[in-house]
């Protein structure tokens, strides 16, 4: 092996800077000449492809986004567009390409493996939403955002005695507002994963209001939508002021969390061990604290386990 290729595709996460600092470091400590792909697979279709040394990724660790940038490419889906990202690939003596992104990037990585490339998948989104590992890359941060904005809305939802309803991102996953909940003390979230009744929130808002409670959280994951509708229906049923927030792409941004930057580091480093021991088409992640890599045929088929007793914490100790 002599080069390889590095890229972020789908939505950014915090972090993406440090794993692609890791991944260019790693290479070049092992004699690799590495290239960075601009914009994803839309710009590795278009040959934006560039060399990278070290000084190429100094002084970004502490920045969120992605320094190449990213792209949504739908012509991936397509072979003959895949085909083509093989060809530039094998134009520009590129080897292997390491994957930085969500389940929709790994299935590209996939679909190229199938063509010979060589690929390893890092981990990038902020929904926690990939089975196969604990944690992805960004979700602390995200996390860490949405709580801050949530300490935020209690004061001043407090000094209008109010309710505040909270939209979080995760489209198909909870895990973001789940987490939220809990270390934002919410008295309620509503998840994807799981049945609510409307009435019955409303219920609790007047239970809370009538025992005491200045204010009430309620975490909508983005995946339930409508916050704005709820907060107009709780108001209506319980006759104390409501407003919704939705936090939106801001969880997306902003200096990644210490945690987010040595993961990202630890699974880019394994990312180039794994290509130096000859492997392809695997992901990398953590699992139980530990390092680990699997089939990517095997990570994305995975079904993700709901974490239920997170979620019965949250309700027990809410109020």
């Amino acid at each position: 092996m002599n080069k390889i290729a590095v890229l972020t595709s789908g939505g950014d996460a915090p972090g993406m800077n440090a794993a692609i600092r890791a991944v260019v470091r790693t290479a070049l400590h092992n004699g690799l000449k590495v290239m960075g792909v601009e914009r994803g697979y839309a710009g590795l279709l278009n040959n934006e492809l560039k060399p990278m040394n070290r000084s190429s990724v100094s002084d970004i660790i502490q920045r969120g986004g992605t320094i190449l940038r990213t792209a949504r490419c739908l012509e991936f889906k397509q072979e003959e567009y895949r085909k083509k990202a093989a060809d530039i690939l094998e134009k520009n003596g590129v080897d292997a390409l390491v994957v930085i992104g969500g389940d929709g990037s790994f299935m590209g990585a996939k679909l190229l493996s199938k063509l010979g490339v060589k690929t390893i998948g890092l981990p990038g989104t902020i929904d926690n939403d990939l089975p196969y590992t604990d944690y992805t890359i960004g979700f602390d941060t995200a996390l860490n955002t949405a709580l801050d904005a949530i300490n935020k809305l209690r004061d001043t939802s407090t000094s209008h005695e109010r309710v505040s309803v909270v939209e979080i991102m995760g489209r198909n996953c909870g895990d973001l507002a789940l987490y939220a909940s809990v270390a934002g003390g919410a008295e309620s979230v509503l998840l994807p994963e799981k049945e609510y009744d409307k009435d019955e929130l409303c219920g609790l808002i007047k239970s809370g209001k009538a025992s005491g409670k200045m204010h009430n959280l309620v975490l909508v994951a983005e995946g339930i939508g409508g916050s704005e509708e709820l907060a107009k229906y709780i108001e209506s049923r319980t006759g104390i002021e409501t407003r919704a927030t939705i936090l939106g792409h801001i969880q997306r941004g902003g200096s990644p969390t210490a945690c987010d930057r040595v993961l990202a580091s630890k699974l880019g480093f394994r990312a180039v061990e794994l290509l130096l021991e000859g492997k392809t088409s695997r992901v990398v992640g953590i699992r139980d604290n530990k390092i680990i890599d699997d089939d990517i045929d095997d990570a994305l088929a995975m079904k993700r386990k709901f974490d239920e007793k997170l979620y019965e914490i949250s309700k027990i100790i809410s109020y």
